[in-house]
């Protein structure tokens, strides 16, 4: 079986990286893969050797060269199906040219961002299946007039392996300027509004009395940064909150975190949260979107309101006042993450996705 994707990140994180580990299961699995995705991007080198690829210029939404290029290029290659995985334009073009071609399509819906539902109706009747990573799109898909039948669930996954390693705190102190006694509180984020960051700030003065060894790290990249390092100052919180930028060597850094803070008021599914209960870090999460699906509260974290600044000091606290459950959160998040989002698990259902169109194709439906 041909499969067609298409994803237009340029960096491997997020939904990019999920697109890797779905080409190489399915490359394992004896599939053929074509990916089209923008030129110069990490996903394009990384798979030369599991998909034939189509590295193209992509200048956003609103590129117009886009899908001419790509029908050339279905037109040429005659998937069996095309998967669509990106947003950024490609819902629309990808669906447009697969009507075109007459190939039967589906795609991969990644975030919880509400769109109007005429819209979201016309868009999505250009595909067999709409896939979500959680519950949450699902609702809200289905919130929007879609029907039942057309939209599925599959977990994003990740490589809970990577995460396995022992925390080298003489090289994490060295790397991030800290010293032995300090307590990590990481974040995982974009640089934008939906990411919370600036609840972490306004709740750290209070988190300081009570523990000012503790420590803020930043990780990531995006247009707030600066706002946010501006807000860190005023709030006399230099020294405090750490931004190291974006890094890719996050399974050596995550396992020295001793809580994984993540307070967005929106979120698809949240593979920070997965990447940190792999290595046994407890989790404290916003109740929005999808990140309840890998937060459950008292198991392996605690659920907080979108905003609630006084829930991030509590919560905080009483993890940083209990080691032992700390260390039970921990390890019911390694489970957690083992028993419902693996690799295997989500290679194996889009298999069975895609076994499933091409049987209804050839019947005619």
């Amino acid at each position: 079986m041909h499969i067609l994707h298409i994803e237009t990140g340029r960096n491997l994180y997020g939904g990019a990286l999920q697109v890797f580990y779905l080409l190489k299961g399915l490359h394992e699995n004896g599939f053929k893969n074509s990916l089209f995705c923008p030129r110069g991007s990490e996903i394009s080198k990384q798979c030369e050797t599991i998909a034939n690829v189509f590295a193209v210029p992509y200048m956003g939404d609103l590129d117009l060269t886009f899908p001419a290029r790509l029908y050339r290029v279905i037109r040429s290659e005659r998937p069996d199906i095309i998967h669509v995985h990106s947003r950024r334009g490609a819902d629309i073009w990808g669906g447009l040219a697969a009507r075109l071609t007459v190939t039967p399509s589906i795609i991969t819906r990644r975030v919880d961002n509400p769109e109007a539902a005429w819209l979201a109706r016309l868009k999505y009747s250009m595909y067999k299946k709409i896939i979500t990573i959680s519950d949450g799109i699902r609702n809200v898909l289905l919130s929007e007039g879609l029907q039942d039948s057309r939209v599925q669930l599959i977990h994003s996954a990740v490589d809970s392996g990577k995460y396995t390693n022992v925390c080298d705190r003489e090289w994490f102190n060295r790397e991030f300027g800290l010293t032995g006694d300090n307590i990590i509180i990481g974040t995982l984020a974009q640089f934008i509004p939906r990411k919370g960051h600036r609840y972490i700030i306004d709740a750290a003065p209070e988190i300081l009395k009570k523990f000012p060894e503790c420590r803020f790290l930043f990780f990531g990249q995006g247009p707030l940064k600066n706002e946010l390092q501006e807000l860190g100052r005023k709030s006399g919180l230099e020294k405090f909150i750490i931004f190291p930028g974006f890094r890719t060597d996050m399974e050596r850094v995550i396992p020295c975190f001793d809580i994984l803070l993540h307070p967005a008021t929106m979120e698809g599914l949240g593979i920070a949260l997965l990447q940190a209960a792999s290595a046994q870090v407890p989790l404290i999460g916003a109740r929005a979107g999808g990140i309840p699906e890998i937060v459950h509260d008292g198991i392996n974290g605690f659920l907080i309101e979108p905003g609630d600044t006084s829930a991030i000091v509590k919560s905080v606290l009483a993890l940083l006042e209990d080691p032992d459950r700390r260390r039970r959160f921990g390890q019911a998040g390694r489970g957690i993450v083992e028993s419902s989002f693996s690799i295997d698990a989500m290679v194996n259902s889009y298999i069975g996705i895609y076994s499933d169109i091409i049987d209804i194709s050839k019947r005619g439906g």
